[in-house]
């Protein structure tokens, strides 16, 4: 990203659920490397990529399970190794599937996607998916985008390198979109009723659905990638659903009035962090014993996420404020004023982790220094941005939402 901020405009633009599977990953051993070493671009489509000077974040595909072979045929390892849930999400850690696909910002605006090049701030398209897209969402193995549209209930596949759009698949309800860690199935989080469907992730057509007792929002998985635990805003309350078995294992009732938002899984897979818009803050969920531990607060209105490449700090979005929480003490070290005081959509990170991309509903996107919390880009689309994604991020793959990866 650029020093200087850039002004522009854009006119623009029933089969049940694998359990996770077990990581065999290995460490580098003295000067040489137990897989070979690319650089971004090099390299085979499909062979395992090391990110210089960090851990291997990508195993080698199983025997006869080639770039020709189906995609529903290459698996890989779900489970973070010694609980490092991001390790391999480090700047620059693009996977094979992502390799060479240009950098951009998707903007869900209205009955269209704007697309954005974040260098040059330039249009570069739009996708009239012919829904109201609320959020746009990596599919799991990272080749292509759906657009979900909140409001007509519908979801919408977009080829990245194509720009093609699919055929709009009717999901009532929808509110959220999320991918099982091992990529066998996709979890649409729906409300009215309250439920989440389980969807063939290539065709969404529906396997199933689990009901909830709350309306669920948002969503994050254990660190053994078994369970999904979501947030109601309406009921004030967290819920955890065991994937295999389809049912609740456990409910967290917060405060009368408070109102969970996004969630994310601290680096060591041992704590939740839950925005709270209502309180100000972030609630601490022991991810073990499914209990609340504790409230750190961080300004009013507080309800995007997002973690740094580095894995050491968590971004806290809402009320006009970027608060940054350190991970190992638990604290606010940073709070820092945005643009315009308002409550933007988180984007995500930059895949070199310099900047965090926000969308506002004003029609101003833009992008803040992750160290000083300046701006450092910024751009007005017309009409009223309720979602933006990064793609692509670093990441083995895509667990939906916004910007949720391992």
């Amino acid at each position: 990203m650029g020093a200087h901020a850039h002004e522009g405009r854009s006119r623009a633009a029933a089969v049940p659920l694998a359990a996770a599977l077990a990581l065999t990953g290995g460490g580098l051993a003295g000067c040489e490397s137990p897989v070979p070493f690319y650089r971004p671009g090099e390299g085979s489509p499909g062979g395992p990529v090391v990110g210089l000077g960090g851990p291997a974040p990508y195993s080698s595909v199983r025997p006869g399970t080639g770039p020709s072979a189906p995609e529903a045929a290459v698996r890989l390892d779900a489970r973070p190794a010694a609980g490092r849930v991001y390790a391999a999400t480090g700047a620059g850690m693009i996977a094979p599937n992502a390799q060479g696909m240009p950098e951009r910002l998707y903007v869900a605006n209205g009955q269209a996607v704007d697309v954005l090049d974040p260098h040059t701030l330039r249009s570069a398209g739009r996708l009239h998916t012919g829904a109201a897209a609320s959020r746009v969402v990596p599919s799991w193995d990272l080749r292509r985008l759906w657009a979900a549209g909140r409001v007509n209930g519908v979801l919408v596949s977009v080829g990245v390198r194509s720009g093609r759009l699919g055929l709009p698949v009717s999901v009532p309800g929808a509110t959220g979109l999320y991918f099982t860690p091992d990529g066998r199935d996709a979890l649409v989080l729906a409300r009215r009723p309250r439920r989440i469907d389980v969807r063939d992730p290539q065709t969404m057509l529906l396997k199933a659905s689990v009901p909830m007792p709350c309306a669920p929002g948002h969503a994050d998985f254990t660190l053994d990638g078994a369970s999904l635990v979501t947030t109601c805003a309406s009921a004030s309350g967290i819920g955890r659903v065991h994937l295999a078995g389809r049912g609740i294992t456990g409910t967290i009732r917060l405060p009368h009035g408070a109102r969970p938002g996004d969630l994310r899984l601290s680096p060591d897979g041992a704590v939740f962090y839950v925005t709270d818009s209502v309180n100000g803050g972030v609630w601490l969920v022991d991810a073990r014993r499914f209990l609340l531990t504790g409230f750190v607060p961080t300004a009013p209105g507080a309800r995007g996420l997002a973690v740094s490449r580095d894995a050491r700090r968590l971004f806290v979005v809402g009320g006009g404020v970027l608060a940054v929480i350190d991970f190992a003490t638990r604290q606010v070290t940073s709070r820092w004023t945005l643009p315009g005081g308002g409550s933007p959509a988180v984007g995500g990170v930059s895949s070199d982790g310099t900047a965090l991309w926000l969308a506002d509903p004003t029609g101003l996107v833009y992008a803040v220094d992750t160290q000083t919390g300046r701006v450092l880009r910024k751009v007005m689309v017309e009409g009223h941005p309720v979602g933006l994604s990064v793609h692509p991020q670093p990441g083995r793959f895509s667990l939906g939402g916004t910007g949720l990866y391992r």
